[in-house]
Parts: C-alpha cells; sequence; structure tokens
C-alpha cells in the first residue's frame, strides 16, 4: 500500500523522533537539537511538527513520556522510546532504504 504525502512526512519525522530516542531519554527540545546537530543543521524540525508527532506516536504507544527536570532546571517531558517504538523504528529503517535506493535508482539513470 503506497503512502500518502502526509503520511510520508509524518513517517519521516517519526523515524527520526524514533532513532533520536534510541539514543536514549530525552526532552523534546533535546530532540530537536539532536536531530538538527546530526544533519548540520540541514534539518530543522518546527515546534509544532515536533510536539504533534511526539504526541502521534505516544498515542501509537512506541514513545513513553514522563516528568523531569532539563539541565536548565526547568520542568520537562521526558520522551523514551518502548518495545513497540525499536520494532515500529527498524520498520521504518527499512522502508526508507528501499525508498532511498528506489529513488536513486531513477536519479542515477542516464
Amino acid at each position: 500500500m503506497a503512502r500518502e504525502p502526509n503520511d510520508l512526512l509524518h513517517g519521516t519525522l517519526d523515524a527520526l523522533i524514533l532513532k533520536t530516542l534510541s539514543w536514549g531519554p530525552t526532552h523534546g527540545y533535546g530532540i530537536s537539537r539532536a536531530i538538527e546537530h546530526r544533519t548540520k543543521n540541514a534539518l530543522t524540525i518546527e515546534d509544532a511538527a515536533l510536539y504533534k508527532a511526539l504526541r502521534r506516536l505516544e498515542a501509537k504507544g512506541a514513545i513513553a513520556a514522563e516528568w523531569g527536570v532539563s539541565e536548565s532546571s526547568r520542568r520537562a517531558r521526558y520522551y523514551s522510546l518502548t518495545p513497540l517504538g525499536r520494532q515500529m523504528l527498524r520498520a521504518e529503517v527499512m522502508t526508507w532504504k528501499r525508498y532511498a535506493a528506489a529513488v536513486a535508482s531513477v536519479l542515477e539513470t542516464a
């Protein structure tokens, strides 16, 4: 079944969030900064999109959240990957690898 354009965008952000959380629990700001850092600022995540994705992933059971205190001594929700989230991450990585290979095969054709 093909994904709708919005599903692809959601899947992309979801995959980036899940991968970031595979490195350990963190708060929303930390997720955003990690993605920006890893992509050398090629990708920036809008706060509204990030928190919408976090709520969506939490509702699916892919991530869990609990309140904690951030490095700046502020209250923050810390997100962590659940076992279901790890399964979803593996599936998203496989999907992206297939997608990237398919796009590359078209772009590299003379």
